[in-house]
């Protein structure tokens, strides 16, 4: 069995079988073919073995990969030999014991609503643009967005009178996510005055959020608009469209949100990925002891 087959295989198992998107297969075969590389084909996949692998993570970190990093190409590798178990192609899984990183669990950025709206008012809303960008930072961080799934976003999944939108999120798996009236009103202004006078482009049609050609935004292109927003308010965190999403899920979780419904509505298949926003700002936790405590009094 040689790698090169096997890695097709895997490929193919991962467009078909795992449905997962373009920029994650790619991330996969990144890690198998660092495994091959570092084995240099004196061994084929189902010859790995626990001490191969052990070898090839102490040289991730003697060459200074982030631990991160690390646990990634991990969960890539394991992914690989789950593939080669369904597939019967061997009876060993050589990643079983293998242990992963310890991770130091960083905090997200946050924004404070009062700096997200005031990148908002920084759009000028007589451009062409302004309303479209104006509505997707208020679907960013009102509905607590992937740019992916914001991109994506079609005028055949927004319900309008119900205030709600079907998102496609990781795994192409389906979501309803709540929106709020005034970013369905930016929204509505965007689609019936502006949109409406472009060329749209065969194939872009139900798309909601199109450039100047009448395409499909990249994800590039949300990353510039924010980054360009929050310079014009003034804000000098270094934020992307994701940092919206971090505060759409603090501000949930910080007023009393159930963390089952915040995990919903961000599309996590993990309860412990959301449990990360269940930190508190040090302002909170020190009002909270002024307030309550005997000592503090």
């Amino acid at each position: 069995m040689d790698w090169l087959s096997t890695i097709r295989g895997f490929k193919t198992y991962l467009q078909l079988e795992r449905s997962l998107s373009k920029h994650s297969i790619e991330a996969y075969m990144r890690d198998i073919e660092l495994l091959r590389d570092f084995v240099q084909g004196s061994k084929s996949p189902v010859q790995v073995d626990l001490a191969d692998l052990q070898q090839f993570l102490s040289q991730l970190h003697d060459i200074g990969i982030a631990a991160s990093t690390q646990a990634r190409v991990i969960s890539g590798i394991r992914a690989f030999y789950k593939y080669l178990n369904l597939e019967q192609l061997t009876d060993a899984d050589p990643t079983s014991l293998l242990e992963m990183p310890k991770l130091s669990r960083k905090l997200p950025d946050t924004l404070a609503h009062s700096e997200i709206e005031a990148m908002i008012y920084s759009i000028d809303a007589s451009k062409p643009e302004g309303h479209r960008n104006r509505a997707m930072i208020k679907t960013l961080y009102g509905c607590g967005l992937r740019v992916s799934e914001l991109v994506g976003l079609q005028l055949s999944n927004i319900f309008w009178d119900d205030e709600f939108i079907q998102v496609t999120g990781k795994g192409s798996k389906q979501r309803l996510v709540p929106i709020n009236a005034d970013a369905l009103e930016e929204m509505d202004r965007y689609v019936r005055h502006i949109r409406s006078h472009l060329k749209v482009v065969a194939g872009h049609e139900d798309y909601v959020f199109l450039n100047r050609r009448g395409k499909q935004l990249s994800r590039v292109m949300v990353f510039n608009i924010v980054k360009t927003a929050a310079e014009a308010a003034g804000i000098r965190k270094n934020i992307s469209p994701h940092t919206l999403r971090h505060s759409f899920a603090t501000e949930l979780v910080k007023n009393g949100a159930d963390l089952r419904a915040v995990q919903d509505m961000l599309g996590h298949a993990s309860i412990t990925t959301t449990e990360i926003y269940t930190h508190l700002d040090r302002a909170h936790l020190k009002d909270a002891l002024l307030k309550y405590h005997p000592m503090y009094q």
